[in-house]
Parts: C-alpha cells; sequence; structure tokens
C-alpha cells in the first residue's frame, strides 16, 4: 500500500526452540493487549487520527504490532509521512511506558487495503495495484478473478493477468477490491 509504512524495532538474539518456548516466550495479558491498545488510540489522537484496527501477533519473535488509522477529519487522505511520523512518535510512547517489555515491529497503515473501489478517482489512484474482481459470467454465475488494475472505461474494466489483458463489461462487475499481491 503507497500510503503506509512499517518499522522494525530491535531485535531478539535468542530464538527459542518449540512450540512452549514460543509460547512462553510471546504470552501477553489480555491487560497488556488492552494497556496498548489504549495507549496507541490516545497516541494517534494527539496526532489527529483514529486507530480503525489494531492487530498484535505475539507468536512471531519479535512480536509485531499492526495498526490502521484514518484521519480524523474525513476530507483528508492518510500519507506516508502520515504513517511515518505516528509510528516514530508511538514508537516512543511504547517504549517509554512500563507496558512491553520485548522486542516488537510496528506497522502503521491506512485502512485502505481491501477497500472497495467505486469512485474514478479509486480506478485512477490505484492503477497497477493488485485487485480482486467480483463478476457475473455469460451465464449470470458469480466469478472471482485476480489481476493488475490497468484502467476503467465506460465499458469495461482492464486488468492484466500475467501480461495479458482481460476486459470485464463493467455491467456484469458486482465489486473491484484491493488485495494484497498473494491475493
Amino acid at each position: 500500500m503507497p500510503d503506509g509504512t512499517s518499522l522494525n524495532r530491535g531485535g531478539s538474539k535468542l530464538k527459542p526452540l518449540g512450540l512452549s518456548a514460543r509460547l512462553r516466550h510471546c504470552l501477553l495479558s489480555n491487560q497488556t493487549v488492552t494497556e496498548l491498545k489504549i495507549l496507541t488510540a490516545k497516541s494517534a489522537n494527539n496526532y489527529g487520527f483514529d486507530v480503525t484496527h489494531f492487530k498484535m501477533f505475539t507468536h512471531l519473535n519479535p512480536l509485531s504490532i499492526q495498526i490502521n488509522i484514518r484521519h480524523k477529519d474525513p476530507l483528508k487522505k492518510v500519507t506516508i509521512d502520515d504513517c511515518s511520523n505516528l509510528s516514530e512518535y508511538i514508537d516512543e510512547v511504547i517504549q517509554s511506558s512500563s507496558i512491553l517489555d520485548k522486542t516488537f515491529t510496528l506497522e502503521i497503515s491506512s485502512e485502505g487495503i481491501g477497500e472497495i473501489l467505486t469512485e474514478e478517482k479509486d480506478f485512477q489512484i490505484f492503477k497497477g495495484f493488485p485487485i480482486e474482481v467480483t463478476y457475473q459470467d455469460l451465464k449470470k454465475i458469480e466469478q472471482q478473478t485476480n489481476g493488475l488494475l490497468l484502467k476503467r472505461t465506460d465499458n469495461d474494466l482492464q486488468i492484466n493477468q500475467k501480461g495479458k489483458t482481460q476486459r470485464i463489461p463493467v455491467e456484469d462487475i458486482i465489486q473491484v477490491r484491493l488485495t494484497t499481491p498473494s491475493g
């Protein structure tokens, strides 16, 4: 996603082996997770953002914190600089708190990934991005296909599938949404 950023903070020198070692190493109490959610939401709020999604992957080493944000002002879009600045700020706040004493990675992104594309500007902005198209075929059976967004015209949606252009009539399209490169 062009308006997201990821920053890695620290790293573990010892990697536990086996499931029980991994569980011992990364288990966090619900209270710790709740405190981190509150702390990150307050920090984002101080910068003029709302946290729309908070997820921790405690099974990873180092553990991973993923936060999706949006501007409090609905007319503003989240930029890479917004994500980068907020990531630095939240990282400092977490590290200076006594809530988490483990190494972690922090990823701040906009809530855009997985969104439905509806407006003409969406199709222009996300040209070249991976999408999933839900449409009905000639027999009116719902189908799904993936590819890279080329363009949308008045008549069809054009996507790149392994170097070949597939055209899907606009009237047959049910939904177009952004995906990750792996689908």
